[in-house]
């Protein structure tokens, strides 16, 4: 529903535009009919053209309705405030002043229709009040169409009123030539037109004019748009979200004192345990390897120790986990971030937030405890749009030694990736079979750890041939899951985990991966066999009406000490000097999206909407949400903890948690492809300061 109302809106928008400017140009070239047929025959245009323009604002405003009424104030509040008002005023003056003087016009007598225009004719042709509301309403729906495809929601005024200013300094410049040539009729009894050669020199000259404006405005934009080589990731402003500013709040990148004389912390200092013997060790080494893909083909890629996925990281809850990253040869430098996995935030791997990329020929360590239980993963911090697509990536589990229901024969991650110039692929190593087979004894019980690290794609598991559930979300076990039927499909969004558990029947399982009904992995007594038909009626898995629920440590009705409002949206317009179609946070792109400011103990509600067309799997990092709504409706089934919530176009979500995890944390869209385009943001403890920057000069380069 969304997207049909979303797309009539530009379709109404884009004839506006086209009706629009047809009928003021008709109107405004009225006045060099050279007969009266001619005269009336472009005033019959003129009719039909503004009854067209009614009509496509007449949709644009069912649509705002529709959108008010189905979505909510957020999705209609910039047509209603800003598009549609200006549009109204042109069109009741074209219908007030403009559409008698056009049936006046239409009923003139004349004997011989072939006859020049007279006097009377002539001003009436180019009286202004006729012609000024036509020719206005093509400059209110180009306003129009660029709120559409500019939207300033939440309502920035500031930024509203500069078009609308722009929207009035166009109608000013054109009623002020339109009155003048009006005066000049009148006061002109023998007056005549320009000759046609005239005219286009003019309407040529006009065009010039307008094309240096565009170009200067262009240049402007994309000048304006390029990043500094050097900046802090704290760049922009704050919002409180309702909660009390601190002194230091707007200083984040200078080592300031609070209100209170406590000096601020830097990151640096937000380690894991310094000393002390680590339970586990792990050494990854990033280098640049050709592999082949399940394409075929030879790629170059860029690994965690020679292989796609990297190496999966298996630990124990409550072990001191130590992790050495050196890099090779990877040119760009690399990081290592645990997705999902809520470490201090000295250990978050992020470039430019929480350390330096690591430069072939450097190493850095990591060491935490792994607190949560769950499956999650990791990847390179610095350049991650790139270095994901390149096969900077693997998985990570950490298992509950006290919990005897984790012994399962078949314990497997399956993660699924897209190369860089590759194909699709979820096995070990990037050339691995799309179809794998799998041999399980009848009765052995089975968890599969669905990871997905694609972005653009929600990807797909239908398991077919036995009940199933779904055990976990983003690493956080589900209260009470229930058996699901084989024509239920899960739905992975970027960067989300599902965990899948079942108990081998004495028939093949088939798990279908993907878009292909015979990509997948099959289980079977023997290990061979064909896939299974996959179910004709597919249901898509709800997580919010999934499982038991239970008491949960904060609702709807908690008092939150900070309530954010996050507007997802996209735009054309140019980021660090390219233009393209870009995806906003609050309608502004990092680094001027604002920073989330929160203490140590508040509980925080996020209000996140997505007003756009394109879906945005969004991830917070350090920290789990808990899903309280989901497009107005409470979660009803077992708590929803996520790290990496994927919001749909129209989708509006209500989550909260507790600030526990004192740092600078990013939150952007997991799309990374996204995210490199500035859609990122940070979620900042008040006193917590960074020494590291982002840029060219510095080399880290976060998405």
């Amino acid at each position: 529903m969304y997207a049909l109302l979303y797309g009539l809106d530009a379709l109404a928008t884009v004839l506006l535009v086209v009706f629009g400017w047809m009928a003021g140009g008709k109107a405004g070239r009225l006045v060099y009919s050279s007969s009266y047929k001619k005269l009336k025959h472009k005033s019959r245009t003129v009719m039909v053209l503004f009854s067209l323009s009614v009509l496509a604002l007449a949709g644009k405003i069912v649509i705002a309705q529709q959108l008010y009424t189905e979505f909510g104030w957020l999705f209609s509040q910039d047509r209603i405030l800003l598009q549609l008002p200006p549009l109204l005023i042109a069109m009741m003056a074209s219908g007030i002043y403009g559409i008698p003087r056009i049936i006046r016009i239409m009923r003139l007598p004349a004997e011989n229709q072939d006859t020049p225009l007279d006097a009377a004719a002539y001003r009436l042709a180019g009286d202004s009040s006729l012609i000024i509301p036509f020719k206005a309403i093509k400059y209110t729906a180009l306003a129009s169409l660029f709120f559409y495809f500019v939207p300033v929601v939440p309502i920035r005024w500031l930024d509203a009123a500069t078009v609308l200013l722009v929207l009035l300094a166009f109608i000013t410049i054109m009623a002020y030539r339109v009155l003048n040539r009006s005066k000049s009729i009148h006061q002109h009894e023998n007056w005549v037109p320009l000759g046609r050669k005239l005219r286009v020199a003019k309407g040529v000259a006009e065009i010039l004019i307008m094309i240096l404006i565009v170009v200067g405005g262009w240049m402007y934009e994309r000048d304006a748009s390029r990043l500094p080589e050097t900046m802090s990731m704290m760049t922009g402003s704050s919002d409180f979200g309702g909660g009390i500013e601190s002194e230091n709040a707007h200083q984040h990148a200078a080592h300031a004192v609070t209100a209170g004389g406590k000096a601020d912390v830097s990151v640096e200092t937000l380690t894991g345990p310094e000393e002390g013997e680590p339970d586990r060790r792990f050494t990854l080494t990033a280098e640049k390897k050709l592999v082949r893909s399940s394409s075929g083909k030879m790629v170059e890629a860029w690994t965690y120790n020679g292989q796609i996925p990297g190496p999966e990281l298996r630990m124990r809850q409550g072990e001191l986990i130590e992790v050495t990253l050196i890099n090779n040869n990877v040119d760009v430098g690399v990081t290592l971030h645990w997705h999902g996995l809520d470490v201090p935030n000295a250990e978050d791997g992020v470039a430019g937030a929480t350390q330096n990329a690591v430069m072939p020929g450097q190493t850095h360590t990591y060491r935490f405890i792994a607190e949560q239980t769950g499956t999650f993963w990791y990847h390179s911090h610095q350049d991650s749009a790139e270095a994901v697509k390149k096969g900077l990536f693997g998985a990570l589990v950490v298992e509950d030694p006290s919990d005897p229901a984790t012994n399962y024969g078949i314990d497997r991650t399956i993660m699924t990736y897209s190369l860089k110039n590759s194909g699709f692929a979820f096995g070990e190593g990037a050339d691995s079979e799309l179809l794998e087979q799998v041999q399980a004894e009848p009765g052995t019980p089975v968890r599969l750890r669905l990871i997905n690290t694609e972005n653009w794609v929600q990807r797909a598991f239908t398991v077919v041939g036995v009940p199933f559930q779904v055990a976990a979300i983003d690493g956080t076990e589900l209260n009470g899951p229930t058996d699901l039927s084989s024509n239920t499909r899960l739905e992975v969004t970027t960067g989300g985990r599902y965990d899948v558990t079942f108990v081998m029947p004495e028939t093949p399982v088939f798990i279908n991966i993907g878009d292909d009904a015979k990509e997948g992995i099959l289980f079977s007594g023997k290990g061979n066999g064909e896939p299974l038909d996959l179910p004709k009626s597919i249901t898509i898995f709800d997580p919010s009406v999934y499982g038991t629920p239970e008491v949960l440590p904060f609702s709807l009705d908690s008092h939150f000490d900070r309530e954010f409002l996050m507007v997802l949206d996209n735009q054309f317009s140019f980021y660090n000097g390219s233009f393209g179609a870009l995806y906003t946070i609050n309608g502004k792109l990092f680094p001027k999206t604002p920073m989330y400011m929160v203490k140590q103990g508040d509980l925080v509600k996020t209000t996140i909407v997505n007003r756009g067309m394109v879906e945005h799997p969004m991830h917070l990092h350090g920290h789990h949400m808990l899903v309280l709504s989901r497009n107005g409706k409470s979660v009803s089934g077992s708590p929803w903890w996520s790290d990496t919530l994927y919001v749909g176009p129209g989708e509006r979500y209500e989550v909260a948690f507790l600030a526990d995890n004192p740092g600078i944390w990013m939150d952007h869209c997991h799309n990374l492809d996204h995210a490199k385009v500035g859609m990122s943001m940070h979620l900042a403890y008040e006193g917590i300061t960074t020494p590291f920057a982002l840029g060219t000069e510095s080399h880290n380069h976060p998405e």
